[in-house]
């Protein structure tokens, strides 16, 4: 058995610079305090453990009684992230036609990248509990974090040997990745909310990423 771990390193380093609901969560109870935004990247992670656990057990049954189906979930995850950068491009697009129009679009896009002040219980064990049980649900309650793992994962697991031990070994380099990345943002939170609610930012930052991710996802459908 052997992993792209170039390829990996790409997709997931994309996957977590573009802003969503760990994202939001995580800056958000930043905002209110930095344990409080490490506890809610902790919970994000954690969430992100159960959707490894699920993905590798019933992966490693599917690629050892059906390589088609195998190789098709590997196909719709190439399709899944050429999905998302198209989704990316169209929004960063409409966005530029509605500014033209003349209608107010800013008040939306700062309603969704800057994250509102939480109000917590006022203890520290309570600030960390409340941080940690919203990354956790934002992120086991979020089907593209289950669609990540079931259908990116596999396509960097190569040659024979445990699917098992592939996918264990991917994810858990994602939430050492993830951790790293949630701290570092925790850290930098206000000065990252201040620069996405530029329209102009968010667009740009939208494009490049729309288009790493359509590029990524044609180069792993051709490779299948």
């Amino acid at each position: 058995m052997s992993v792209d771990l170039v390829g990996f390193l790409g997709v997931v380093l994309v996957a977590y610079v573009v802003p969503g609901p760990d994202f939001l969560v995580v800056v958000r109870s930043a905002a209110e305090h930095p344990a409080k935004g490490r506890a809610a990247a902790l919970g994000a992670q954690s969430g992100l453990c159960v959707h490894m656990l699920a993905a590798a057990l019933g992966l490693s049954l599917i690629a050892a009684r059906s390589p088609v189906v195998y190789d098709a979930i590997k196909l719709l995850g190439a399709a899944y992230l050429v999905y998302l950068g198209i989704r990316a491009v169209l929004a960063a697009r409409q966005a530029v036609h509605q500014r033209h129009a003349g209608e107010d679009v800013t008040g939306g896009a700062e309603d969704t990248a800057a994250p509102r002040v939480a109000t917590g219980d006022g203890s520290a064990r309570g600030c960390w509990r409340s941080g940690f049980t919203q990354g956790f649900l934002t992120n086991v309650l979020n089907p593209k974090a289950a669609l990540f793992f079931l259908s990116i994962l596999p396509q960097f697991v190569h040659g024979g040997g445990s699917t098992t031990r592939g996918i264990f070994f991917l994810g858990i380099l994602d939430v050492v990745i993830g951790v790293a990345y949630w701290f570092s943002l925790v850290i930098a939170a206000a000065r990252l909310r201040a620069l996405l609610a530029r329209p102009n930012v968010r667009r740009r930052w939208e494009l490049t990423t729309g288009w790493l991710f359509i590029g990524i996802g044609i180069g792993l459908a051709a490779a299948s």
